[in-house]
């Protein structure tokens, strides 16, 4: 027995509560060294322990509520289009929001930013000639540590902002290297010249916002694994094409999630063998291309991967509601 005694009444309890029968407990714990007797009174203790029953009233709950989650997520599927990505050609902004934003469905929306000078400026080379001297911050480091996403404030690292451009300019297919939103606290300022090339997109969003966008740039090849957001977003695609896996919130309890917002899932290649709960989540996937705009509704998980180098603009600032994090409390393992 390498665990310590409470270590393995932890996981007693932790088994019991998600149902698994007392004899198997009792042949896992003979297995891994318990006397026969001295496993039997353990798992009695921890099935007559108030604690264990009070937490066994508390499943019964989640329980419940998963049921009415598995119901809505059914109702989705039952619709015509209710596995795939709709998209609308310049959706209105009264037909967005009842359809889609309140309904907390994703759509892709075509021509809604054409007029951007960034959709016929936009490249490497204007990159360079607009902000090459300026120093940027990029995550490095992302395929020698699996958990990238989670440890990414360790990541960090700054350069011009030429050599970045270089860099995914010449690079192949790889992860290791990516500007992501979570280094728009320097670059916004740095990059400030290409802001002014997206202009706000105000049949969506709010132009008094101070929230003005966040920018990713990588080459092929990079990944942001299965996670939800706090709040809606919008993927402004500008340059390449973007593979975007989506499961919906209210297949939650299907995605095993672990901690905070992530999933123990990789999109990349999902193991079903491992994480068999997954054949029961509705997986929806779509390619976003150049001048397409995705709704990624909160709470809605979601795996992108970058078919080629790309630049994406996400948004927040929507012209209504868009703050729920006040009743967000799960930032723990769970």
């Amino acid at each position: 027995m390498s665990r310590s005694i409470d270590d393995w009444r932890r996981w007693i309890a932790e088994n019991i509560l998600l149902g698994a029968p007392p004899p198997t407990l009792h042949a896992a714990l003979v297995s891994h060294g318990f006397n026969a007797d001295e496993a039997a009174l353990e798992i009695d203790n921890a099935l007559a322990s108030p604690y264990i029953q009070g937490g066994a009233r508390m499943r019964n709950r989640l329980r419940k509520r998963d049921w009415a989650l598995s119901v809505y997520g059914t109702l989705s599927r039952m619709r015509s289009n209710g596995n795939m990505v709709e998209r609308r050609e310049r959706l209105s902004r009264d037909e967005f929001l009842e359809q889609y934003y309140f309904q907390n469905r994703p759509v892709i929306i075509t021509g809604a930013f054409d007029a951007w000078p960034a959709r016929s400026l936009w490249s490497f080379d204007y990159f360079r000639e607009r902000c090459g001297d300026c120093e940027v911050e990029v995550q490095f480091g992302r395929e020698s540590d699996p958990n990238y996403e989670i440890n990414q404030p360790k990541l960090k690292r700054t350069m011009r902002f030429r050599d970045y451009v270089d860099l995914v300019e010449r690079s192949g297919v790889t992860n290791d290297f990516y500007m992501t939103a979570n280094n728009t606290s320097q670059n916004r300022a740095s990059l400030a010249a290409l802001w002014n090339d997206t202009p706000i997109i105000r049949e969506y969003l709010d132009p008094e916002s101070p929230e003005t966008g966040f920018f990713w740039f990588g080459p092929a090849g990079t990944r942001t694994p299965f996670h939800h957001d706090l709040t809606n977003n919008f993927m402004a695609q500008v340059i390449g094409r973007k593979r975007v896996k989506l499961i919906p919130m209210s297949d939650t309890p299907h995605v095993y999630n672990y901690l905070h917002c992530y999933s123990q899932v990789d999109g990349n290649a999902v193991d079903l063998e491992r994480f068999p709960a997954m054949q029961r989540a509705n997986l929806i996937e779509c390619t976003l291309e150049p001048g397409e705009l995705l709704f990624l509704p909160i709470g809605w998980w979601h795996y992108v991967e970058g078919l080629e180098a790309s630049v994406t603009m996400t948004y927040t600032n929507f012209v209504v509601r868009n703050d729920f994090c006040d009743s967000y409390d799960t930032y723990h393992e769970v």
